[in-house]
């Protein structure tokens, strides 16, 4: 018996990216309605989007809304994360 195949990756996660793409569309056709486009996180986010032609594009993503800072604050100014640093833009 021959040992099974493996699967490409496109086999293997095209219909959980095309969800997800899907929805990445749907968020932002809900904020451009609402009027909310300039909210940090959105532009953030629209940054982010430009990273998807770079070589390493989880990395670069993951960078872009993070915060680039290396000094610690002294105390936070915030309850959670949010998902992008409100100092860009």
């Amino acid at each position: 018996m021959k040992p099974a195949k493996p699967q490409n990756p496109v086999d293997l996660y095209f219909m959980d990216a095309r969800s997800k793409l899907i929805d990445i569309a749907a968020f932002m056709d809900r904020v451009e309605r609402e009027g909310a486009t300039d909210d940090f996180r959105y532009q953030a986010f629209l940054e982010a989007l430009k990273e998807l032609g770079q070589a390493d594009r989880a990395r670069s993503v993951l960078l872009s809304l993070s915060d680039p800072t290396k000094e610690l604050i002294p105390a936070a100014t915030t309850k959670a994360a949010c998902g992008a640093w409100p100092g860009k833009g």
